[in-house]
Order: structure tokens, then C-alpha cells, then sequence
């Protein structure tokens, strides 16, 4: 029965979780869990208690996806439930946001006038690629972002959403989205320059 689970779409699986089949359910925890457990992670690095998070994350997916009126887009719906779940630890724990100059001119509240002058096309350095040594440091490098410029660049950069759904999920004016996004990542082009910088002097010195 497991091999007959594995085998169906996320969407399927919904469909049989409505019916509340719990053989369902389980497969859609097994397939999903590393994804929960990540952004968790890039949400909440300095946190200890991902796992209770995560299955807090699961408890709530059993608990409301009878509400899932489109099966098809379960994955946008687990983001969603992660970051409400994320939001709703942050207004019970003590605020411990780092102090970065970027937070200073962030008053796009009102609509889109601080994104007038920001680079928001602004790409992470060209370098980057998939490696043990890369990650480690990006991970570094995410961590010194204030929270609030952490889960915009995570929902945009890892998760892909728009900046509407971001808006959206973050309970935040668009603009604002868009100046933390910018921000985020000026900033962590200027965290990851010596790894690049010392990337190029080992090329050029091999």
C-alpha cells in the first residue's frame, strides 16, 4: 500500500487527506518534511526547536486542509503555514533583531516610494554555485540579516514566490517587500564579497 501512496501526486494525496486516509497524510509528511525543516532553518536559524515547529507545521496541515479549495497548489499552501507558524513564534518570543544600517531609510509602509531608487534587479554575485564550502558561508551570511529582510529574501530567493504573495503572507504593503528584498540583498552581496574576492585570488594565483 505504502509503494501505491509513493506514487501519487501531492494533489491526489490532498484529495485522499480530505477524506482524512491518515496512509496519505504520512506519505505527504515524508515527501515534504525536508522542505518544512529547511525554510524553518532559513526563517529561524538561531532557534533550537525546529523539530516541535515542524510538527506543529504537520499538525496544522491535518487540522485545516479540508480548507485547501485547490489541491494543486499544496506546496504555496505549506509555505503559508510555515511562515503564519513562524510569525505567530516571533510575536510570543522576545525580539532580538539585529541593528543594520539598511533598516534605517525601510519606510515603504505607505506603497512603493522606496523602491524608487534601489537596485531591485540586483542579483546575488555570479559566483555562487552549489558547494558544501558555499553554502556554509551563505548560511553565515543569512543569519546577520535582520529577520523581517531574512524572510522576505527566503521567500523570494529559496521559496520563489512573487512579490505580491510575499506581500501577502508577510502581512506587508508591497513596497515594503520590495525595499527589504533590495536591501537583503545588497546586503548579502557585501557579506559574501571576501568569499569571491579570495575565490578570484585563488583562481588567478592557480
Amino acid at each position: 500500500m505504502a509503494t501505491v501512496y509513493s506514487q501519487k501526486s501531492d494533489r491526489d494525496l490532498v484529495l485522499a487527506c480530505q477524506k482524512r486516509d491518515p496512509a496519505a497524510f504520512e506519505e505527504l509528511v515524508k515527501r515534504h518534511q525536508r522542505t518544512v525543516y529547511a525554510l524553518l532553518y532559513q526563517l529561524a536559524p538561531d532557534w533550537t526547536d525546529t523539530s516541535d515547529l515542524a510538527q506543529e507545521v504537520f499538525i496544522r496541515i491535518w487540522r485545516s486542509i479540508n480548507n485547501l479549495r485547490n489541491p494543486s497548489s499544496f506546496r504555496s499552501w505549506l509555505t503559508q503555514i510555515v511562515t503564519n507558524l513562524f510569525y505567530d513564534e516571533l510575536r510570543k518570543r522576545p525580539r532580538r533583531l539585529p541593528t543594520v544600517s539598511m533598516e534605517e531609510t525601510d519606510n515603504g509602509e505607505d506603497g512603493d516610494s522606496t523602491t524608487k531608487d534601489l537596485p531591485d534587479s540586483t542579483a546575488l554575485p555570479d559566483e555562487i554555485i552549489l558547494s558544501n564550502e558555499l553554502s556554509e558561508v551563505i548560511r553565515h551570511a543569512m543569519e546577520k540579516l535582520p529577520e523581517q529582510f531574512r524572510t522576505a529574501i527566503v521567500l523570494r530567493e529559496l521559496e520563489g514566490l512573487s512579490y505580491e504573495e510575499i506581500a501577502i503572507l508577510t502581512k506587508t504593503e508591497m513596497g515594503t517587500v520590495k525595499s527589504r528584498i533590495a536591501r537583503a540583498r545588497t546586503k548579502l552581496q557585501e557579506l559574501l564579497q571576501p568569499y569571491v574576492e579570495r575565490t578570484k585570488s585563488s583562481e588567478v594565483s592557480g
